[in-house]
């Protein structure tokens, strides 16, 4: 069943691919015979996103992306397959959410002539200061 991200936005089957493995932790002697945990596989060039989206995506996956390009999302707090398919499913639409927002542009700004004279002041005093700790010579 297709991935919903946002209203206008869903991925298609074929970019998500989910494989289930043995998973430690919590589950008993379920841990050693069911498959509970589970790795999604998610090709963001068969997903039909933006290029700017896939570059910022690609940004933000980080040790999540491998050198083919796909994002890997391993889930495995859950004792149960469908929880843990549930929040992997989860996290790699809010992950692909955050790679929606377009980041505001950085306009460049320069300290007023007051705040540059005001820091000048500090340093100076800061200088008298520690001018002051010298040695005291009395009249010689």
């Amino acid at each position: 069943m297709p991935l919903a991200i946002t209203a206008s936005l869903t991925i298609p089957d074929e970019a998500v691919e989910e494989r289930f493995v043995r998973a430690s932790g919590p589950g008993g002697q379920n841990v050693n015979k069911v498959a509970t945990a589970v790795q999604l596989r998610f090709d963001p060039a068969r997903a039909g996103l933006t290029d700017e989206v896939r570059d910022r995506l690609r940004a933000i996956a980080g040790s999540r992306l491998t050198d083919d390009g796909i994002v890997v999302i391993d889930a495995r707090s859950h004792r149960t397959q469908s929880q843990n398919r549930d929040e992997a499913r989860e996290r790699l639409a809010d992950l692909i959410r955050r790679a929606l927002v377009r980041p505001k542009r950085r306009h460049k700004t320069k300290p007023s002539r007051a705040a540059q004279a005001r820091r000048v002041d500090v340093k100076k005093h800061r200088g008298e200061t520690k001018r002051a700790r010298g040695r005291y010579r009395g009249d010689e």
